[in-house]
C-alpha cells in the first residue's frame, strides 16, 4: 500500500491500548505503514505526513526510526500478553483457559493489534541484536503463559504430546488466519477459536 492512499491518522484504526498522545499517534501510524509497505520503504517523512506533524517532531519521542519499530513491537507484545493473561484468569478449567488463549491470540492477530503483530513477525530482522534480545525477554513471559496452560491440559489427559510442540502447532495455525480470516465474513472469532480447539484436541 502506498502511504499516499492515506491522508490522515483518522484513516487508521486504533491500535490496542494506545492512547491518543503524540507518542501513541506515531506508533499507530508506524504499525500500519510498516505492515502495509514495509519498514525499509517507510520513511520518517511518510510517518510525519500521516500523523500531521513535521518530520523532526518525531524525534521528540524516539531517537531513531529503529526505536519506533522496537516500540511498535513492544506494544504488540505487552497488549497481547495482557489480553491473554485476562483470558487465563477467567478460565475455570484448563480447557476454558486454552480456549481463552486461542481466542485472545486470534484477536491480537486479526483485531486492533493485527498490524503490529505482523510487523513483529516480518520485520524482526530489521532490529539490532540488542533490541531483539530485549523483546525476546518480553516474549518469554508470553510463551510461558501458553506453555503453563498447555502443560496443565496435558496433565488432565487432554493432550498427549509435548506442550512445546503443541504451542508451535497452534501458533502456526492461529498466525495463518491473518491470511484468510475476514472479520465481516460468516465466521466469528469465537467460532474460529472453538473450531481450532476441537481440531487440536480431536474432539
Amino acid at each position: 500500500m502506498d502511504s499516499g492512499a492515506l491522508q490522515t491518522l483518522s484513516d487508521i484504526p486504533h491500535m490496542g491500548g494506545l492512547d491518543d498522545s503524540p507518542r501513541g499517534r506515531v506508533l499507530r501510524a508506524a504499525a500500519h505503514l510498516f505492515c502495509a509497505q514495509g519498514y525499509e520503504r517507510t520513511t520518517v517523512r511518510d510517518l510525519a505526513k500521516i500523523v500531521g506533524i513535521q518530520s523532526g517532531s518525531l524525534f521528540h519521542h524516539f531517537k531513531t526510526k529503529e526505536d519506533i519499530l522496537c516500540a511498535v513491537m513492544e506494544e504488540a507484545i505487552l497488549y497481547s500478553y495482557a489480553r491473554m493473561e485476562e483470558a487465563v484468569a477467567k478460565g475455570r478449567t484448563p480447557r476454558e483457559q486454552l480456549l481463552g488463549l486461542i481466542r485472545a491470540e486470534l484477536e491480537s492477530i486479526n483485531g486492533d493489534t493485527g498490524d503490529a503483530m505482523s510487523v513483529l513477525v516480518y520485520e524482526w530482522n530489521a532490529l539490532s541484536a540488542e533490541k531483539q534480545q530485549y523483546l525476546l525477554a518480553m516474549r518469554e513471559r508470553y510463551e510461558a503463559l501458553w506453555l503453563s496452560v498447555l502443560e496443565d491440559a496435558r496433565k488432565e489427559g487432554m493432550l498427549h504430546h509435548d506442550a512445546f510442540i503443541w504451542r508451535r502447532l497452534l501458533s502456526g495455525a492461529i498466525g495463518w488466519t491473518r491470511m484468510w480470516y475476514k472479520r465481516n465474513g460468516p465466521l466469528s472469532l469465537d467460532a474460529v477459536a472453538e473450531m481450532t480447539l476441537e481440531m487440536a484436541l480431536g474432539r
